[in-house]
């Protein structure tokens, strides 16, 4: 285990685990406090695997009790965790010769770095940050630009950044990144809060392309057995017979066309 801190409250934290070895992107795992007062574990998605040495980087920011108790783990302890949990990015819709853009927004930008590594085909990254501290900018410019030629990949023509308040790249959201750059992308993934997965969803629509959501929300089993964490859907869910689906188990994923948002 190691962690370092990459911005004001933002921590980066590698744990030796066999789920390494299973996890896929866009999953998360749930992380119990040792301290018992807390009660239940923090849901916290997966920001990269390391398989040869059996390492997840999971990539936080501090919200409450449970996460600060987390932010202060050091290399040498343990900590319990669930997982691997949720269903993930469907890599397999990006096929060979597609364009696809990435879309991530604050605390949504970890887990599109190990999307960006499983993709196979040409990929685009906007990210989105309150300000300056752009945390994980050198590795998403790099998985951005791995496959490009040469020239395209010392520009950096894959990677862009969208801050609130102007200070790097395109002054507001991702959405405007994507319009100032005249990106077309042929299929969408993105992460991030509801706002901008609404635009996106919006966006989607309106080109008629696919579209992947990961859905950010608080839970509290992680497993669907509670039912803490549920979002409105177009169709019926077959465990609750209404129109809701369970973000920990049926999502954290959706296709923006199935959800109601």
């Amino acid at each position: 285990m190691r962690q370092t801190s990459l911005a004001e409250g933002i921590y980066d934290l590698w744990i030796r685990t066999d789920l390494a070895a299973e996890a896929r992107c866009g999953q998360f795992v749930a992380v119990y406090p040792k301290d018992k007062s807390t009660l239940l574990p923090r849901p916290i998605s997966i920001c990269e695997t390391d398989r040869q040495e059996g390492a997840l980087r999971l990539v936080y920011r501090v919200a409450g009790k449970g996460t600060a108790e987390f932010s202060r783990l050091k290399a040498g302890d343990s900590v319990q965790i669930l997982g691997v949990l949720g269903n993930g990015f469907p890599v397999e819709k990006a096929k060979p010769g597609m364009n696809a853009v990435l879309l991530g927004g604050g605390i949504g930008v970890p887990p599109i770095l190990e999307l960006a590594k499983s993709l196979s085909c040409r990929k685009q990254i906007v990210a989105g940050y309150r300000d300056g501290n752009c945390f994980l900018r050198e590795d998403l410019q790099r998985a951005a630009c791995a496959d490009l030629p040469g020239t395209e990949a010392a520009k950096g023509s894959a990677f862009w950044i969208a801050t609130e308040d102007g200070s790097v790249g395109t002054r507001g959201n991702v959405m405007g990144a994507v319009a100032q750059n005249d990106l077309r992308p042929d299929i969408l993934y993105a992460c991030g809060p509801l706002p901008m997965l609404r635009a996106v969803k919006r966006y989607a629509e309106e080109k008629g392309i696919p579209a992947y959501l990961s859905l950010e929300e608080r839970m509290a089993c992680g497993v669907g057995a509670c039912l803490g964490c549920v979002c409105r859907t177009v169709a019926v869910d077959a465990h609750s017979h209404v129109h809701h689906a369970r973000i920990c188990t049926d999502g954290p994923v959706f296709e923006a066309r199935e959800v109601d948002i």
